[in-house]
C-alpha cells in the first residue's frame, strides 16, 4: 500500500473535478475521502490525523484559506495543499508563507497532483514517527519495539525472541560488533516474567582480567588490598533478572570454571567468603564469530558453551540483509533528530541509493553515526548522503521564490509582455511587479511598447 494508513482528505465544491481527482489519487493507491465543503471534514481536521488535506482555496462558505487558518490552531503539522485558480496567484503565494505545504494551480494534471500529495504523505509520516518515537524514548513503548527491518532474517529474530522470551532458557546471540546484539538481549529480558527485576550488562572484553572475578562474583571487606566495603558482583546482582555478557568469548578460562557453576548449582561466593550465596538469573550471552571456533583452540570451554547455546540468534550483518538499512536509516534519523532538537531530513532517492550500497562493516552502530551526521549537518565523505536531486525538500523561501518567478514569467507571457496587464493578473501593483520583474532577471515591455 502506497498510504501506510494515511489518509487523503480532499475538498472541493465542483462535482466532477472532486470525484475526478479522488479517483486519480485512489487508482494511484491513497486512501481518499472528498468533501464539498470545509464545514464538511472539519471534524476530521484534528492534531493527530494522519493525513494530509488537499482544498480548494475558493469554495462555498469557508474558503481555502480559512481551512489554513484553522490548520494552523488546531492542526498545526497536517500538510494542507491548496488549489488556486488563475487569478489566486498572489494569494496562494501568501499562503506559502502563511504556512501552507504546496499549492497546484488549475488546470492540474493528475501526475502533478499524486506526486505532491505522496510528499506531503512523506512528510507527515515523518513528522508522526517523530511523535511515536518521542513518546517511545519516553518510556511509552518496548524495547522490543525498535527491533527495525523487514528481512526475513529480522522477521526470524523476532519469532525466536517472542517464542523464548517467555522462557528461562539461555539463549547465545551470534553477530560481529555493532549489529545490535544488546538490543536483542533487553528484548528478551523484557518480554520475560522477569521484566521488572533488574537486567544487567556487562562487556567481557572490557573488563581486564584481574578484575573480573570481583566485579562478576563481589567480594567481602579485606578480601584483597582495596577492598574497604563489602561489593555485590554482577551476578548476584541480577539476581531474579537477566545476566547479559557481551563478547562471552574474551571471558577468560578460569571464570569460565566459576561461571559454569553457577549455572549449574545456583550458587556463588563472594572474594573472601565461604559462604554461599544463592542465585537465579537467567543467562544471555553474545558472541562474535563461531565459538566452536573457540572450542577447537582451547580458549573457550566445551560444557560451559552446552549451557549457553540453549537457543541461538543469530544476527546477519546489515550487508546481508540491505532492505533493512534504509528503515533503520530513517528511525535513528528521527531518533537523532529528537536528541539534537534539529528537524529530521526527508531522504532522496539518490541518498536510498547511496546507503543500499554502503555494506556498513560497523552495521548498526556505525549506521546510526551516520544519521546523526546527517541531522547535524557534517559531512560525510564516507557515505555521501549530500543530494542535489530535485527532489531534495529546499526551504520554504526558496520554494516560494521559485514558483513567483514561474508565476511571474507566466503572467508576461499571457499579456504579452505587458507589465500592466501581466500586473492586474496577478493583482500586483506596477511598482511592485516591476522590482520582482529586475529581481528574477524577466524580460517584460513597457506600457509606450509595441
Amino acid at each position: 500500500m502506497v498510504n501506510n494508513g494515511l489518509q487523503v482528505l480532499y475538498i472541493e465544491d465542483d462535482e466532477l473535478v472532486r470525484r475526478a481527482s479522488v479517483q486519480s489519487l485512489q487508482l494511484a493507491g491513497f486512501d481518499v475521502v472528498g468533501f464539498a465543503s470545509v464545514e464538511a471534514a472539519a471534524r476530521l481536521i484534528v492534531a493527530d490525523f494522519a493525513g494530509v488535506i488537499v482544498s480548494d482555496i475558493r469554495l462555498p462558505g469557508a474558503s481555502g484559506l480559512d481551512l489554513l487558518a484553522q490548520c494552523r490552531e488546531r492542526a498545526p503539522d497536517v500538510p494542507v495543499i491548496l488549489v488556486t485558480g488563475h487569478g489566486d496567484i498572489s494569494m496562494a503565494v501568501q499562503a506559502m508563507r502563511d504556512g501552507a505545504y504546496d499549492f497546484i494551480e488549475k488546470p492540474f494534471a493528475s501526475e502533478r497532483l499524486i506526486e505532491t500529495v505522496r510528499r506531503a504523505l512523506e512528510r507527515r509520516t515523518l513528522v508522526l514517527e517523530n511523535l511515536a518515537l518521542r513518546r517511545q524514548l519516553a518510556g511509552q513503548q518496548s524495547v522490543a519495539s525498535r527491533i527495525i527491518g523487514r528481512s526475513p532474517a529480522i522477521e526470524q529474530v523476532r519469532r525466536l525472541i517472542a517464542n523464548v522470551a517467555p522462557t528461562d532458557a539461555s539463549v547465545l546471540i551470534n553477530g560481529d560488533t555493532g549489529a545490535g546484539k544488546e538490543l536483542i538481549a533487553r528484548s528478551l529480558h523484557e518480554l520475560s516474567p522477569r521484566r521488572d527485576k533488574p537486567f544487567i550488562a556487562v562487556n567481557c572484553g572490557a573488563l581486564p582480567e584481574p578484575m573480573f572475578e570481583s566485579e562478576m562474583f563481589g567480594y567481602e571487606p579485606g578480601a584483597f588490598t582495596g577492598a574497604a566495603k563489602r561489593r555485590i558482583g554482577k551476578l548476584e546482582h541480577a539476581s531474579g533478572g537477566t545476566l547479559f555478557l557481551d563478547e562471552i568469548e574474551s571471558m577468560p578460562l578460569a571464570l569460565q570454571v566459576k561461571l559454569l557453576r553457577v549455572l549449574q548449582d545456583g550458587v556463588l561466593e563472594r572474594l573472601g567468603s565461604n559462604q554461599l550465596i544463592r542465585v537465579n538469573c537467567r543467562i544471555v550471552a553474545a558472541a562474535k564469530g563461531e565459538m566452536t571456533e573457540h572450542v577447537a583452540s582451547g580458549t573457550f570451554r566445551r560444557d560451559l558453551l552446552y549451557r549457553l547455546n540453549v537457543v541461538t540468534i543469530a544476527l546477519p550483518p546489515l550487508a546481508e540483509r540491505r532492505e533493512d538499512i534504509v528503515p533503520l536509516f530513517e528511525h535513528f534519523l528521527l531518533d537523532a533528530a529528537v536528541r539534537y532538537e534539529r528537524p529530521a531530513p526527508l531522504l532522496t532517492d539518490r541518498q536510498r541509493s547511496a546507503l543500499m550500497q554502503r555494506d556498513w562493516p560497523g552495521n548498526v552502530r556505525e549506521l546510526r553515526n551516520a544519521a546523526d551526521r546527517l541531522v547535524l549537518g557534517v559531512a560525510d565523505e564516507r557515505t555521501p548522503l549530500s543530494s542535489d536531486d530535485d527532489d531534495t525538500v529546499h526551504p520554504l523561501k526558496e520554494r516560494v521564490e521559485q514558483f513567483e518567478r514561474a508565476a511571474i514569467a507566466q503572467a508576461l507571457d499571457q499579456a504579452g509582455g505587458a507589465v500592466a496587464l501581466a500586473a492586474d493578473r496577478l493583482q500586483l501593483g506596477k511598482a511592485t511587479l516591476y522590482e520582482k520583474i529586475k529581481r528574477y532577471g524577466l524580460a517584460a515591455r513597457g506600457e509606450g511598447e509595441r
